[in-house]
């Protein structure tokens, strides 16, 4: 599940105001160790395409239609792989990344809860801490973090715990590149100077978020609204001049209250020529309908009190004219960070993101590219979002070519989204009635997916001609994919099955009593004791108590039918029964795993009660995977073949140490799954 929430994103916010501040950044010093001869011209390459499903490989290679994974099937080199309890992309990504469960890395949802303030949501891949201490002039602050000022200046922390696997390579003078890394932001450093990665999903855009747009039309909204990842604004036209507009930018972080920043522009239109001008910071775009600009530099300015230099933010997006008259509409795309002049600790080295776009120009330095935002709000058609997400696809692919010609040994990792994204939104594989679209519609967006899936193939072909003998090529994905058709709200049957309370109360964060709550649910599949010691106003004793409310939450919730007699969830697994490690403080007591077709509903996720239990999914995010593990597998794929008949996301760590001659880390449960190099 990839999708921005309200409070996810309030929470993110604060990411790009620190980061925007004046903190220091600091790196660590290190010493560069002698690369191995035995292992420096040995090459390892990992594609990961997110959410690629097995089942649709599995149909499309028998159809001719995947030849070149075929081919690498046909030499043993194919298993479904199998994904993290619960499959969520972080939670994965994380599993993969230390070649142990959650319970060694402690991301077990994208949304934790800190059970001292009974039930505050957070992100839990990445947190920010707040500053401390600053002056005040007039209306601004000042912090100083030298001394003898010695303020404490707001920092974005990685909360993904353990030990990453490259860190072995690292120190063992083995060179790894990652391309657009999840669950690894901000990027961890460096000790060696032998890694570099350009961080991925869980990058926010400037304005802290998973990615927030902005749209202004004549039939647009006022006052302007802001909410699910996107701003709207209604222009308004003088003849065929606009009124000012505004871009709305980062937090002036410099302010003792915090305000966004903004951009001035302004629109001229051409009816005949079904064209327009757009004027922005002394540049003059002109697009015709339908076309998108290039990616555009802009500058932020946060006011600085006086005598001290202003501050400018690097930004860049890019504008799509969707139609000139008689509803003008133009969309901005949301503001990313410039990666010649990163605001954010966008990779590591920081310098790594300056080289790439020094060669290639500007790209998309969020984690999360494909707005599928703005196909679910109505902005985009669905035609619009396919070629948007095409835009991203080309990024990529050029950025591959780079990759490739820049590795000369060791490990290269590249990461795709296209898979995962548009299968979100393009997926359909059911005769029923798609959610938020007509049979022949669903049908022409999963047949576009499906051409997706090609191009992932003639990417892997290309790899395979580029592999010289000593390189070993991996294709992977996290999990795979299922219909979404029906939302399941977990607290609305806590509440009506007695263990929630009072009946009425719409959200578990400002309405619940605790005093006669046994039990909650938060994020996508995650279920909560109210534990006494634990919880700030737990109930729960530990010990007989805690075990019977355990068993009988397993036994009634994997019993619960729809109307038509089917089971909704397949599986409720006990935590500490699936999960072990050093990091286990954060892990939900019970995790709920659905069947295909059913998911947690979007309200649950944050602990909002509706009123119906089970409720349809009626939006254009058509299809998911955070279900129980064993319904949405991923791929796997070798250029040589595979020795285990059930490989896992956790040995794929190992193995990659295996392939240079380290063993496991400390900690790592996965095997190598490769007989040999």
């Amino acid at each position: 599940m990839k999708h921005i929430n309200r409070r996810e994103f309030i929470k993110q916010s604060t990411v790009a105001a620190v980061l925007l501040s004046n903190a220091v950044i600091s790196f660590p010093a290190f010493a560069v160790p002698m690369k191995s001869p035995s292992v420096s011209k040995r090459k390892l390459i990992v594609i990961g395409f997110d959410g690629m499903d097995p089942y649709l490989c599995e149909r499309m290679m028998a159809q001719g239609r995947l030849p070149h994974l075929a081919a690498m099937r046909a030499k043993g080199g194919y298993r479904l792989l199998k994904t993290s309890h619960p499959p969520q992309s972080p939670v994965v990504w994380a599993s993969f990344i230390n070649g142990a469960g959650p319970g060694s890395h402690g991301i077990f949802d994208f949304i934790h809860r800190d059970p001292q303030k009974q039930v505050e949501p957070y992100f839990s891949a990445a947190d920010t801490l707040q500053g401390a201490g600053y002056f005040e002039i007039g209306n601004h602050k000042l912090q100083l973090d030298f001394w003898p000022f010695n303020h404490r200046l707001p920092q974005t922390i990685l909360k993904r715990q353990g030990t990453p696997f490259w860190e072995y390579l690292d120190r063992a003078g083995i060179s790894s590149t990652f391309y657009d890394l999840p669950s690894n932001y901000p990027p961890s450093p460096s000790r060696y100077g032998n890694h570099r990665c350009l961080a991925g999903m869980g990058t926010p855009d400037l304005l802290g978020s998973y990615g927030t747009f902005q749209h202004f039309a004549e039939q647009g909204p006022e006052p302007p609204v802001s909410k699910g990842g996107g701003q709207e604004a209604r222009i308004y036209f003088d003849g065929d001049t606009s009124r000012p507009l505004k871009l709305t930018g980062p937090l002036n972080t410099m302010l003792k209250t915090p305000v966004p920043t903004c951009i001035d522009f302004q629109v001229h239109r051409d009816r005949r020529a079904q064209a327009a001008v757009i004027e922005i910071q002394g540049k003059t775009l002109v697009l015709k309908k339908g076309e998108w600009s290039e990616w555009q530099p802009l500058e932020f300015g946060l006011s600085a009190p006086a005598g001290l230099p202003k501050k400018n933010i690097a930004a860049i997006c890019r504008f799509y004219l969707q139609e000139v008259a008689p509803n003008f509409r133009l969309y901005v795309s949301p503001i990313n960070a410039d990666p010649m002049e990163p605001a954010l600790r966008l990779s590591e080295p920081m310098e790594f993101s300056r080289e790439m776009a020094d060669k290639l120009g500007l790209f998309h330095t969020t984690g999360f590219q494909e707005d599928h935002k703005a196909l679910s709000r109505g902005i985009f058609s669905e035609n619009e979002f396919i070629q948007q997400a095409g835009h991203v696809l080309a990024e990529r692919e050029q950025q591959l070519n780079y990759a490739l010609d820049n590795h000369d040994d060791g490990l290269l990792f590249f990461y795709f989204s296209s898979t995962d994204l548009q299968g979100h939104m393009l997926w359909w594989d059911s005769a029923g009635p798609h959610p938020a679209r007509s049979a022949a519609a669903a049908g022409e967006c999963f047949q576009h997916l499906q051409r997706v899936y090609m191009r992932m193939d003639a990417i892997v072909g290309d790899l395979l001609k580029r592999c010289m003998d000593n390189t070993h090529l991996i294709v992977m994905s996290d999990h795979g994919f299922a219909n979404f058709r029906r939302q399941f709200n977990l607290n609305a049957w806590l509440q009506k099955n007695g263990y929630l309370g009072p009946s009425k109360a719409a959200s578990i964060l400002t309405e619940v009593d605790w005093e006669s709550s046994r039990a909650f649910g938060l994020g996508m599949n995650g279920l909560y004791l109210n534990l006494k010691g634990r919880e700030k106003y737990g109930i729960v004793e530990t010990g007989e108590e805690k075990e019977n409310l355990m068993n009988e939450l397993i036994t009634r919730l994997e019993s619960v039918q729809d109307a038509d007699g089917n089971r909704i969830i397949k599986k409720v697994r006990r935590s500490d029964q699936i999960f072990s490690g050093s990091a286990m403080e954060s892990a939900p007591d019970l995790i709920v795993g659905y069947h295909r077709e059913y998911r947690a509903s979007w309200k649950t996720v944050l602990g909002e009660i509706s009123e119906d239990i089970l409720l349809d999914n009626t939006s254009a995010w058509g299809a998911d995977h955070c279900l129980d593990a064993s319904e949405v597998p991923g791929v796997l794929f070798s250029s040589m073949p595979i020795s285990v008949a059930d490989p896992c996301i956790e040995d794929l760590a190992p193995s990659i140490l295996n392939a240079f001659d380290l063993g496991a880390g400390p900690g790592m449960t996965g095997r190598n799954i490769f007989s040999a190099f």
